[in-house]
């Protein structure tokens, strides 16, 4: 059983790691719908303000509203246009978020100028700042959930503290109550919970998609990392003018492994030939597995270049004499590939698969431990 300490030392642990890509995808994909529901809202709080004058609320406070609205209005739409392009900006979900922040705070101090009770006690502006750190969960990043929170108490607070201190008298408004030092400690501490609440849940989140999407044996990618990121990796490549190709690698008869040491001897000899391309692969040479003893290579590369690579790992993991245990004899484990491009043999994932499989058909077909890249091979 986790148990709070468990959890905050594998989320501080988590802190310090390059974020995973598919998370990245899903929260590329969050940050669109973000913005889409951003342009959306603001646009629909223009009724806030026109309720306010319309019902008897002064005309300073209505203008205030319209400005906030209209400069969230504004600036969603340039957040939407970003996050819809092809093209990932990393920085992007913080600057969205900091912006989200600063506006309900700029509403605040715009209040607070003509009415510091207006601006320290208004409760319908100040639960945009909980509901903005809520809304960083579609991102899928602890990051911009602690950026936005510790952002919104840091504004919140002083802007509350600057005008206690500088008040000459009580601050009371017959529509807004008095301001108490009590109640703002309150609503920073409402901030700090709701930020560690929605950080919480974002980890878990985290910790569940890379459960989905990592091979339990092995630790790598399996077909989620296939299926959600690898045709974003084609995408991009066609974008950029890159060729990239991909590597369909099954270990060679495997199942006499298994059926003569065993199936945990089968476990630790995948172990074993992960581990040695696992030394000579680089951060962008993504390895998946996708069957029991099949992998998928993606390598942005041209053909010639990539079947070179692909050969290079074939011949480290037939050097690399795999040990069995038990006393068994050391056994050479070898695989065999079939290759594929883009644009050459496809442009989506199953295509791909497909001319690869074909090619790594040939490679069994033709006496096993080699890479084809060509039907003419």
């Amino acid at each position: 059983m986790t148990t709070l300490r468990d959890t905050f030392a594998e989320l501080y642990r988590s802190l310090r790691e390059t974020p995973d890509d598919i998370l990245l995808e899903l929260g590329a994909d969050g940050e669109v719908l973000l913005a889409r529901f951003r342009l959306l809202l603001s646009t629909m709080l223009i009724a806030l303000p026109l309720i306010n004058f319309y019902t008897g609320g002064g005309s300073y406070e209505s203008m205030i509203g319209f400005t906030g609205v209209g400069l969230a209005m504004l600036l969603s739409q340039v957040w939407l246009t970003l996050a819809r392009r092809r093209r990932r900006y990393r920085w992007l979900p913080y600057l969205s978020a900091s912006f989200d922040v600063t506006v309900v705070s700029m509403v605040l101090l715009l209040l607070a100028f003509r009415l510091p009770a207006a601006g320290l006690n208004s409760v319908v502006v100040w639960c945009f700042y909980p509901l903005v750190v809520l809304a960083t969960a579609l991102r899928n990043d602890v990051r911009v959930t602690l950026l936005a929170g510790m952002l919104a108490m840091l504004q919140f607070g002083a802007l509350s503290a600057w005008f206690i201190m500088t008040a000459t008298e009580p601050l009371v408004s017959v529509d807004y109550g008095t301001v108490h030092v009590s109640s703002q400690l309150q609503r920073t501490f409402l901030l700090f919970a709701s930020t560690l609440v929605t950080t919480l849940i974002v980890f878990r989140m985290q910790r569940l998609v890379q459960i989905s999407g990592t091979d339990g044996l092995t630790g790598l990618p399996n077909r989620t990392f296939l299926n959600h990121r690898v045709p974003q990796i084609i995408s991009d490549a066609r974008a950029e003018g890159d060729t990239l190709c991909i590597a369909l690698l099954d270990l060679d008869f495997f199942k006499q492994i298994n059926d003569e040491l065993g199936h945990q001897a089968g476990d630790r000899a995948l172990k074993h030939v992960v581990e040695t391309l696992r030394l000579e692969l680089r951060r962008d040479e993504p390895l998946l597995r996708v069957g029991g003893e099949e992998f998928v290579l993606v390598l942005r590369q041209p053909l010639g270049a990539a079947w070179e690579r692909v050969d290079q790992l074939r011949r480290k993991v037939a050097a690399a004499s795999f040990l069995p245990g038990d006393g068994a004899e050391p056994r050479k484990l070898t695989f065999s590939a079939g290759m594929s491009s883009c644009p050459g043999d496809a442009v989506d994932v199953s295509g791909l698969m497909r001319n690869a499989d074909l090619r790594l058909r040939t490679a069994k077909r033709t006496g096993r431990n080699r890479v084809i890249a060509r039907d003419s091979d």
